[in-house]
């Protein structure tokens, strides 16, 4: 099924079911006042009224239909229209209705205690009388990859991974034509991916000036369209001698040496967050010659295997990897907005180290942050 298939009509008696689903066969969900004809692009509220078997408690939904909920739409629209109904009537609550609603978008709409339900059961309701609490998690990516619409960018790709780490790392104000030329990337491009980000409320602009950006959810919504061990390649070796061996190696390159290895991942994290022992030893190599991750070993004292390494070789998917690196005892570690990326998009416990690398971060904003976009 694509998007162009659901309806207003389809979107409700879908995410109706869902409702009744998760209410389960105990609790009867009747349509009071029926969807009327759309106003512009978005269709008149249908209210539902929800009670258990038996019981003559009940409340009442105000469900609002939306093809999409962006966060801009939520403080603009949303949070307006749930003020207002919280002043007329204490026992309607409104509950948003549309075909996937994200991670961050969610997290807005609890935060305010609005209601809502998505076709790939992400779902949110919290009712005092009589009391119904739901909480469930669908999908965290969109099953419509093109639902943002023709000519709309996403923080999907290479060229918008550039410019996250520029907005993550750079302090405002700036304008679209100073990122361009300080990611290499063109102006149409930065000002589509902009728009795209004002609308999720990742970034505030005053005029055509960003003012502000909200860079830890900023590197979240990216790490959702990024995946550390899909989109570089890797060699999968072991250390016969211990990773300590590995890691006094590195330190004992020369200087040059050093600039193209460098550390990322679990042991990366461990240096401004540690959460627990063992792991992966990563590292970013340049995506050159495809010999490299051998030659490399070899170097670190490494044996090549095929599965169950203990040391991962990975072949950098883009040179940004490599940008704004610093020294940590002797060994060259990616930027903490490329560390907290790699976390939050790698596997197992990862992201959770990536949430204790952005917990860093917000705690030493001044001492990595820069003040001025690199020339």
């Amino acid at each position: 099924m694509s998007l162009d298939d659901v309806t207003p009509d389809s979107l409700l008696q879908r995410g109706l079911t869902v409702l009744r689903d998760l209410l389960g066969p105990d609790w009867q969900v009747t349509v009071q006042a029926p969807r009327q004809e759309a106003r512009g692009d978005h269709p008149f509220d249908t209210l539902v009224e929800v009670k258990a078997d038996g019981d003559s408690v009940l409340t009442q939904l105000m469900i609002d239909l939306r093809s999409s909920v962006s966060a801009r739409l939520v403080e603009e629209q949303l949070l307006p229209k749930w003020s207002l109904l919280q002043q007329v009537n204490d026992y309607t609550n409104l509950v948003v209705f549309a075909p996937w609603i994200s991670p961050r978008v969610q997290t807005l709409l609890r935060e305010h205690r609005i209601g809502y339900i998505d076709l790939t059961r992400n779902a949110s309701l919290h009712v005092s009388r009589p009391a119904i609490t739901i909480y469930t998690q669908g999908a965290n990516r969109s099953p419509w990859p093109r639902s943002t619409g023709r000519g709309k960018a996403t923080l999907a790709g290479v060229k918008a991974g550039r410019l996250v780490r520029l907005l993550a790392d750079v302090t405002p104000p700036y304008r679209a034509t100073e990122l361009a030329d300080a990611a290499g990337l063109s102006l149409p491009y930065v000002s589509r991916l902009l728009d795209a980000l004002a609308d999720q409320l990742l970034i505030r602009r005053d005029g055509r000036v960003i003012a502000s950006v909200d860079w830890a959810h900023l590197l979240r919504a990216r790490a959702e369209h990024y995946r550390l061990l899909r989109h570089n390649s890797y060699v999968s070796m072991v250390a016969p001698n211990g990773v300590e061996a590995v890691l006094e190696a590195v330190r004992a390159l020369s200087e040059e040496a050093k600039q193209g290895i460098v550390l990322t991942g679990t042991y990366a994290a461990r240096t401004v967050a540690p959460l627990a022992v063992g792991g992966q030893l990563m590292f970013y190599l340049p995506a050159g010659s495809s010999r490299l991750p051998d030659e490399v070993g070899d170097q670190l004292g490494l044996l090549r295997v095929d599965k169950g390494g203990d040391v991962l070789l990975l072949r950098a998917h883009d040179p940004v990897v490599f940008e704004r690196t610093a020294d940590h005892n002797g060994i060259r570690r990616v930027a903490l907005s490329q560390l907290a990326l790699d976390c939050l998009s790698g596997p197992g416990r990862m992201p959770a180290e990536g949430e204790a690398v952005l917990g860093h971060m917000e705690e030493s904003t001044s001492l990595w942050r820069l003040d001025r976009l690199p020339s």
